[in-house]
Order: C-alpha cells, then sequence, then structure tokens
C-alpha cells in the first residue's frame, strides 16, 4: 500500500456519474424512430461504459462497418447531446465523499473515455467542479493507456503513485495500474456482472461508493503512522 496519497482521480460515467438513464432514452428513442421496441433498462445501463459504437452494435445488431452503423452512431450522439445531463446523476455517496475529500485536503479528478464536447457540458449542468478533467482529446493515447493519469499527476502536481484512481471497467485499472497507482474498481457501475469487477486485480474493489471513504482513511492513516 501507498504510503502517499494525494489524489483520487475518477472515471466519469459509471464511476462518478450514473448517466446511463440518459443513454437509455436517447437508445430508445433511436430505436423508435427506426420503428423498434425499446430495450430493457437494464440491458442498455450495463453497455454503457462501453460507449456510443457498443451501444449501435446493442441496439441494432450492426457492427463498426457495417451499412448504417456510422449514420445511426451520429445520430445517437446527437440524440445524446439535446438530452445531455437531463437524468443524470452523482451515484449514491459520491457527494460525501467528494465533501471527505475536500475536508482532508486531497485533489480530486476525473480521466475519462468521453469526449471532451460532452464532458464539459455534462459537468457544467450539474455543476460539478474537478480539479482537473483529462478527455481522450487531451492525450495522445486513452484509456486503457496510461497516459491520462501520467497527465492527471502532472496537473494535479503529485506523483502518478499519489493518486488512487476508480473505475468500473478493466481499462481503467488496467490505466491506473500501469500508471503506478493504487486502483478501486467500482463494481457499482456499468457492469454485466459485478463478479467481474473482482478479476481486474485492482488494489480494492467496492460496491458502493460510500466504500471508498475508509479505503481512503487507511491510507491517510498509514501516512499519519509513517511521520
Amino acid at each position: 500500500m501507498s504510503t502517499s496519497i494525494r489524489a483520487v482521480v475518477f472515471d466519469l460515467d459509471g464511476t462518478l456519474l450514473d448517466t446511463a438513464p440518459d443513454f437509455v432514452v436517447v437508445v430508445n428513442k433511436l430505436r423508435q424512430q427506426e420503428g423498434l421496441a425499446p430495450l430493457n433498462e437494464t440491458v442498455i445501463r450495463n453497455c454503457v461504459s462501453n460507449g456510443a459504437r457498443a451501444l449501435i452494435t446493442l441496439a441494432f445488431g450492426l457492427n463498426e462497418g457495417d451499412a448504417g452503423f456510422e449514420t445511426l452512431r451520429q445520430r445517437l450522439l446527437d440524440l445524446y447531446l439535446e438530452h445531455l445531463g437531463e437524468d443524470s446523476a452523482p451515484f449514491d455517496g459520491i457527494g460525501e465523499l467528494l465533501i471527505f475529500l475536500r475536508q482532508q485536503q486531497l485533489s480530486w479528478g476525473i480521466a475519462t473515455n468521453k469526449p471532451e464536447c460532452y464532458t464539459t457540458p455534462l459537468l457544467k449542468a450539474l455543476n460539478i467542479n474537478a480539479d482537473c478533467v483529462i478527455c481522450p482529446d487531451h492525450v495522445a493515447n486513452s484509456k486503457p493507456h496510461p497516459e491520462s493519469m501520467h497527465l492527471a499527476a502532472s496537473l494535479l502536481c503529485c506523483n502518478a503513485e499519489e493518486i488512487i484512481y476508480v473505475g468500473d471497467h478493466a481499462r481503467d485499472i488496467e490505466c491506473g495500474r500501469d500508471a503506478g497507482c493504487p486502483t478501486i474498481a467500482a463494481a457499482y457501475g456499468y457492469i454485466d456482472h459485478p463478479d467481474q469487477a473482482k478479476q481486474w486485480n485492482a488494489t480494492h474493489t467496492v460496491d458502493h461508493a460510500r466504500e471508498i471513504i475508509p479505503i481512503v482513511q487507511s491510507y491517510i492513516d498509514k501516512l499519519s503512522s509513517s511521520i
């Protein structure tokens, strides 16, 4: 366990924010436009972290490169911009966690594969102000490459080893681990089967955001006891 933690960085969709309700609306709206019945909400939720391409495959049985795939993907993204942030909200326990981090004088940030054109207006709509926000627009290599966490360390004026990275996808844990960060797998996120998170070799796994506070506290306590 690291003896010095100065920041916590979160993935966005499925970790910090529950954005699935907006995607449920737009996926089923697009299906309706195509004369198809709505999909089950849970099925859509579990696919959100895999991105717009995966949602098109889920909703229409098409793969990238198939005729009509890219047109449907762009229509989905246009619909998403129209409904951005309408029903999204922080996961239960995130508000308390962010207050705790501020009380402990720890920085916090976001490292997401969600493009900036969607991330920035979403955070603005929900009045969320992180110390750093890293999107794929800001790096040459997006997650699972560790570049996002190295950039986060630079922006937060610390070493990657001093950042806990929290994510709900295997690529998040790989990104953090390869950067040298302690990692937390958010099994409450958009995962087909929560037990999958235990297979990612994260430093910790949680079933609820409130479980992150004692983990962070344990790092703080270890640092205090070593001084």
